[in-house]
Formats: structure tokens, sequence, C-alpha cells
């Protein structure tokens, strides 16, 4: 941690804009505590734009725009569990209830993806994986394209004698939603693992104001 901590500390110093603000950095850990976590939801980078990111994954602030990647996961949600879509794209509600929105990397600068990958927050998120997997209580991991099902090999599957889901699918964005993702139920079959492992079920209905 000490080589990334250096490196956010440079880029600031070079007066680059990192995204999102630092009070927000460990904020899906913050909403969602280890001990809370029911399923994980994993993304790769905190979206880049302007305002945009707040320290969840997929999730965007109040009143901004909701990302494509996104409208496809309310697609998805409408399909599979009849939810309308909601008309913003902040999802703390579902964070909330056990919802882990982490990304793989925590940080990124301002108009420019990925630009803190392999710089330290990779291992970090790796750590957070494992503990979660390392629980007792049986949960489910929802890993959406590539880069996230890089992290399946911490994770013992019920399918290999394990006690956790591991879902995975294409990532929802619009290069690969048609790939899989759409038709892949993923919320209800997480909701259905839940309820059958006496852990309850998410409300995935988003409040209409945020």
């Amino acid at each position: 941690m000490a080589r990334l901590h250096d490196f956010l500390v440079a880029e600031k110093a070079a007066g680059k804009t990192v995204l999102p603000h630092s009070r927000d950095w460990f904020r899906a850990l913050e909403l969602t505590p280890l001990d809370a976590v029911r399923i994980v939801i994993l993304g790769q980078d905190p979206y880049h734009g302007p305002g945009q990111a707040h320290g969840l994954s997929f999730s965007v602030r109040p009143g901004v725009a909701v990302p494509p990647s996104l409208r496809n996961i309310y697609k998805e949600l409408h399909d599979d569990c009849g939810i309308a879509p909601a008309g913003h794209g902040h999802l703390e509600h579902w964070a909330r209830q056990g919802v882990l929105l982490l990304n793989s990397v925590l940080t990124v600068e301002q108009g420019r993806a990925a630009s803190h990958a392999a710089r330290g927050w990779e291992a970090f998120t790796d750590a957070v994986v494992h503990a979660v997997a390392d629980r007792p209580e049986p949960s489910v991991f929802l890993l959406w394209g590539a880069h996230a099902q890089k992290k399946a090999g911490f994770v013992r599957d019920v399918q290999a004698g394990g006690h956790h889901l591991v879902l995975r699918a294409p990532h929802p964005s619009p290069l690969s939603a048609h790939k899989g993702w759409f038709g892949s139920r993923p919320f209800s079959q997480a909701n259905a693992f839940l309820a059958a492992h006496g852990r309850g079920t998410i409300d995935w209905t988003l409040p209409a104001a945020v």
C-alpha cells in the first residue's frame, strides 16, 4: 500500500484530478462492512467522468445521467424480476442491504479509464474478496466480465464443494451485453440462493427519489 500511496500523492502533486474524492475511496466498505456482505458485485475501476464516481461500482451520484452499463443492468433486472428501471443511477439502497459494490481499482484519473490499474489497488481488493470468501456465511459473487472473473479463484463455489455461489456473465457494457449478459438472470438467482441459506433476500427496487 505504500507504493500506492506514493503514486496517488504524486498524481495529486502533478495537478491531476483523482476520482472519486478521497473521502469516497472506501465508501463501498463503509456502507457494506464485511460482516454484512451478502452479495459482491465486482466492477473494474470508477467512472472517469466529472461528478460520476462516488465509491460504489456501477453507481453514480444523484442527478447524474445513468451510464450505459447501468442502463443494461436495469434492463436485465426488469426482465429478470419485473422491476421497472429507476430514473437515477444511485445504488446506495443496494449497498445498505449487504450488496458490496466493489471496484477492483478504487481510483482513476479524470478522463482516463483504467489509468490507475496495476498501481496497488488490486492487492487490496483481492484481500477484500478473500476476506468475504473466508467468512462462514454463504454469499453470492456476481462476476461480470473477464476482469471481474479473475477473482473467481479466490472463492470456493458450491459447484466445487464450497459454500458460496459464483455467477459469471459477460460485462453489461453495450460492447458485450448481447454476448450473454442479457438473459443471465443474476438477481433472481442470487435471491433464491440467499433465501435457501437463511440469509433473506435483497430488495432490488430502488427508491424513486434519492
